[in-house]
């Protein structure tokens, strides 16, 4: 196909999907997607055969890279087999799949709940939570993102559920975030008294401790900042738990699967929850699939009770199926020992350029689910846009995210952060062209330090 019917295919694909299909989180008009014709490892590839490094692993879930044929054939095996039963019913890839996460899952959580993304792996773990003790709150941060069906958006804190929270389900109680960068106490990670933790504490106790189902925290910080939480934050949030027999639900979705170097976040921090909420991982974006891990003594507690949770695309064998390959795929190919290895090399390096730009105020990694904070200035940290910037506040940040798509680069930028979170099977070479480019597009926003 020559390239001037390849340029003529790429605008027909792009006007269809303009005229006939609804772009997420976005104005509908002015929008200016890559037509993406083919994937492989950390690139994708339009109709034009330009390529785009894929900094952002799609949506932080394609952790073991573009195109990986392993995964289409497991799928095609599994089809031609049977494409679904009902949940009802069994397979081996759930078996097998379910077999498996109790193997890497922490504890005693050994049995899940097959869903069919992040967002129902939510909606699921609090209907637990409150069937399981009988309570009805739940504690979460407010910078948290915990999906977009009614329950996870009202779970979480993140401003995109704010032009529909008037309908935003009840009892969600929020509580201000760990964030060191920018502590709401002012204090100091060296020398504070862990206010963020005895924050919550005076929250259980306002709320009553006997009305509290759970605290739901993410894993990692991931799409609100990849806010680090303090060394012993969670461990400490799991003491409260523990104390007022309140449930400790992690949010897996981002940072599950070997995207901070530990097949969980939670693994990093050396707490055990109650329950795991994940999905992207699981299948690394190749299907939709989510997961609800349970531990034993929830589990057993519904040997003689009605689970009253479901869902007509439950344990979907192909969806199992893939799950069952990417997971070997992580362990074959060593892919949570690059993301740890990757993650202190970005670091390193983005070290360095931060000699080089003033703009850097911040940056935050684990393993590879980080991101670089800019700022106007580094004394007083003012954002180079703020939270939930509107449109106009966005001018400096828009101008470097053009820069770094024309330099042939696939990033997430939100507000003032340019999150760095490539497939898990990236190279030092590949990591290398990756911050050259944000190189460039941070000298943009330096000229806008004071």
């Amino acid at each position: 196909m020559s390239a001037t019917v390849d340029l003529s295919t790429a605008q027909e694909i792009i006007q269809d999907n303009l005229d006939y299909t609804l772009f997420s989180w976005s104005r509908q008009k002015g929008l200016q997607p890559i037509a993406v014709k083919h994937a492989e490892g950390v690139y994708l590839y339009d109709y034009d055969d330009r390529r785009y490094l894929d900094f952002s692993s799609g949506l932080m879930n394609v952790n073991i890279g573009h195109g990986n044929q392993r995964v289409t054939e497991a799928v095609m095996r599994q089809m031609q087999l049977v494409s679904y039963v009902t949940p009802g019913c069994v397979t081996e890839a759930r078996g097998e799949l379910g077999k498996k996460l109790a193997a890497i899952s922490p504890g005693n959580l050994t049995k899940t709940l097959f869903t069919v993304c992040g967002a129902s792996a939510i909606e699921n773990a609090v209907k637990l939570a409150r069937l399981y003790t009988g309570r009805h709150k739940i504690i979460t941060r407010y910078r948290a993102f915990h999906g977009a069906s009614y329950v996870a958006m009202s779970a979480g804190g993140d401003p995109r559920k704010l032009a529909v929270d008037a309908q935003q389900a009840p009892n969600f109680v929020h509580v201000e975030d760990p964030y060191c960068y920018r502590c709401p106490w002012g204090k100091e990670i060296t020398s504070c008294s862990r206010e963020c933790v005895s924050h919550v504490e005076r929250v259980i106790e306002f709320e009553g401790p006997e009305n509290i189902a759970a605290i739901l925290m993410e894993g990692e910080s991931g799409s609100s900042g990849c806010i680090k939480y303090p060394p012993d934050y969670l461990q400490k949030i799991r003491a409260l738990c523990d104390k007022h027999g309140i449930l400790l639900i992690a949010d897996e979705v981002m940072s599950g699967f070997g995207r901070t170097g530990k097949w969980f976040a939670c693994d990093v921090h050396g707490v055990v929850p109650d329950m795991i909420a994940t999905a992207k991982g699981i299948t690394a974006g190749y299907l939709p699939l989510g997961a609800l891990i349970v531990s034993d003594q929830i589990a057993a507690h519904f040997d003689e009770r009605t689970l009253w949770l479901g869902l007509t695309y439950s344990a979907h064998p192909v969806c199992c199926a893939a799950g069952v390959e990417v997971l070997k795929i992580y362990e074959d190919e060593h892919l949570l020992e690059n993301a740890a290895l990757m993650g202190e090399y970005v670091s390193a390096q983005v070290e360095q350029m931060k000699a080089q730009h003033p703009c850097i105020g911040d940056f935050r990694t684990t393993g590879l689910l980080g991101c670089i904070e800019l700022v106007k200035n580094r004394e007083t940290k003012e954002p180079m846009a703020p939270f939930n910037a509107k449109p106009e506040e966005m001018v400096v940040m828009n101008k470097v995210a053009a820069r770094i798509k024309q330099l042939g680069m696939y990033a997430f930028v939100r507000w003032n952060y340019v999150f760095i979170a490539p497939p898990l099977s990236i190279t030092k070479e590949q990591m290398d062209e990756g911050l050259a480019i944000i190189d460039d597009a941070l000298g943009i926003a330096d000229a806008y330090v004071s």
